[in-house]
């Protein structure tokens, strides 16, 4: 393709279409064409993410509203929950390819979705027109699709902590309970109590202790309902932490382990196995992965008990959000995986 891929937005606005402005005004390929929002149609986007000041001679863009919008090469779907399958329909004639970013799609079966979500989907028929959207999972699908999910952050932690053990067959019939650390931007950019400075401040607070959302994605990847999340916010604003609490039998040992993600993750370009014997970040951690697309994966076996935690780190609006889908456009376009997403993280923050 010679002639730079026109990508329009339709929710700009949030935290999620902010980190996918800043990745897409970086990306060789793309140019941006148009980019809604309801609240502020007509202002610049960097009244509302100030990180995005025109620079090196840029062109400012100004949000526009659904209504004005053109068609496009490609379009993303940033929208609150429940809207974008609304409007599947008007969004479909806009564009040949499509990501929505939201839960609309993630889920296959209509009745998953009824039970998760509390409510009949609006465009049923469509659920098994979108492929399911973590490369880890689904590349190839992927290549070939014209409409892709987003994924969910905390369902996108736990698969990528889960996965080499589900591929190496070694998790015993119990129960897995995955145990969530995550920072506030995963409740968006609207204000509430719950993110109000004086009552989020310092919080170490249990959201979801069971019933998470998520859970529906991550027991659709495996094809097993005994995977148990559950969510506490911490005092960060970006990043999560997956903690899965898994048995395998006696006798493993690192070595073993080694080998299982090696397999798994060994030709992955934005998944890292973290294991160290020494040092502060001998496991997975967050905060050196904000703003970027990466997952670091690691683990800690107790040989002798067969007990295992798997551990994935990944910044919510990275990997688990706006940087998975870019990888994911460029899977779609036939584009280098890694086009636009090579920022390794910065340290120290």
């Amino acid at each position: 393709m010679n002639q730079p891929l026109r990508v329009t937005i339709i929710g700009g606005s949030g935290y999620t279409g902010g980190e996918l402005l800043r990745l897409l005004m970086e990306h060789p390929r793309v140019v941006i064409h148009q980019v809604t929002s309801r609240r502020y149609a007509g202002k610049f986007i960097h009244t509302v993410h100030p990180n995005l000041r025109p620079v090196f001679g840029r062109k400012p863009i100004k949000f526009t509203t659904v209504d004005a919008l053109e068609p496009t090469d490609f379009l993303f779907l940033a929208l609150p929950h429940g809207q974008a399958q609304a409007q599947i329909e008007r969004f479909a004639s806009l564009a040949p390819r499509i990501i929505d970013l939201s839960a609309d799609f993630r889920l296959r079966d209509p009745e998953q979705y009824l039970r998760h979500y509390g409510e009949p989907h609006a465009a049923p028929a469509w659920l098994q027109r979108f492929v399911y959207g973590l490369p880890e999972l689904n590349r190839e699908a992927i290549r070939q699709a014209h409409y892709v999910s987003g994924v969910g952050c905390n369902a996108t932690a736990s698969i990528l902590a889960l996965k080499p053990l589900m591929d190496a067959g070694w998790l015993l019939d119990r129960p897995v309970v995955v145990d969530l650390k995550v920072g506030s931007s995963e409740g968006g950019a609207s204000a509430s109590l719950a993110s109000h400075h004086p009552e989020r401040s310092h919080a170490v607070r249990s959201f979801a202790p069971v019933g998470h959302r998520h859970e529906a994605e991550v027991h659709q990847a495996f094809g097993r309902e005994d995977v148990h999340l559950s969510v506490t916010s911490v005092e960060l604003v970006r990043g999560a932490l997956a903690t899965a609490h898994v048995w395998v039998q006696p006798g493993l040992r690192d070595r073993d382990l080694w080998s299982a993600f090696r397999t798994t993750y060994g030709a992955e370009p934005f998944v890292r196995i973290v294991h160290d014997r020494s040092g502060v970040y001998r496991h997975p951690e967050p905060k050196l992965l904000w703003g970027t697309n990466l997952a670091d994966v690691g683990w800690q076996l107790q040989s002798e008990t067969g007990r295992l935690v798997a551990l994935a780190a990944i910044d919510n609006l990275g990997k688990g959000a706006a940087g998975t889908a870019i990888q994911c456009l460029n899977l779609m376009m036939g584009f280098e995986e890694t086009e636009g997403l090579t920022f390794s993280g910065l340290h120290p923050v």
